[in-house]
């Protein structure tokens, strides 16, 4: 079995590769490897061999692995509810999985009780499936302007998970996202630059660098099933 060093660098590889056929640099995609049900020894060894951007799922295994490893860049990648953002703001870099405004005024107000401000992601429902979280994609103007008067909070882009299926089946999904980002962009309110489109994972994240991805969510591509 591969190494995660070896994994790694072959997903750095995809990556670089992906960007360069669009015209782009590897170093203008961030991956994020996904920690959920990976141990300590291997998330020892996925920082040995230089990935810095951890991201989990759950709030409990997130708050342990922080605790254990700090110096990472934590992302919080999954449902979260609002009883457990005390949890995780001022300690997640970015919280990719933001699904209501409800949710959006609780992690405001609890950055301003910590002093912070906490960058954000929407998550939006391109694809429409029902088992999926996510704003509707004509919800998001009106969703943007209430958040830029939430002084403890940063839009940074959008989020979105594609259904299961072949990569070039979901391209769709992830040029969507792109082309929604843009549009929102044109006419955004001040402060809010939404730089940021998290989409793709182990099996689609080639397509999804190609369709504009800045950060990708990797977990069975560098620690294995």
């Amino acid at each position: 079995m591969a190494s995660i060093a070896v994994r790694y660098e072959s997903v750095r590889r995809q990556v670089a590769d992906a960007a360069d056929a669009c015209g782009r640099r590897e170093s203008d995609v961030t991956i994020v490897a996904v920690t959920k049900t990976v141990g300590v020894v291997e998330i020892k060894a996925a920082l040995a061999a230089g990935i810095r951007d951890l991201g989990e799922n759950r709030v409990q295994e997130f708050q342990g692995k922080f605790g254990l490893f700090p110096e990472a860049h934590w992302h919080f990648v999954g449902t979260l509810q609002t009883n457990k953002v005390k949890d995780v703001v001022g300690k997640a870099c970015l919280i990719h999985s933001v699904d209501s405004l409800r949710l959006l005024s609780h992690i405001d107000r609890r950055a301003a009780e910590r002093g912070v401000v906490q960058p954000v992601l929407l998550q939006v429902n391109i694809a429409r499936e029902a088992s999926k979280h996510g704003f509707e994609p004509a919800d998001l103007t009106d969703v943007l302007e209430e958040a830029s008067h939430m002084d403890s909070l940063e839009v940074r882009g959008l989020m979105t998970m594609a259904p299961y299926a072949r990569a070039e089946d979901v391209r769709w999904v992830f040029r969507a996202l792109r082309e929604l980002r843009d549009t929102l962009r044109a006419s955004a309110p001040d402060g809010v630059e939404l730089e940021e489109l998290s989409m793709g994972m182990s099996g689609d994240f080639r397509v999804a660098v190609e369709e504009g991805a800045t950060i990708v969510r990797i977990g069975r591509a560098l620690f294995g099933r």
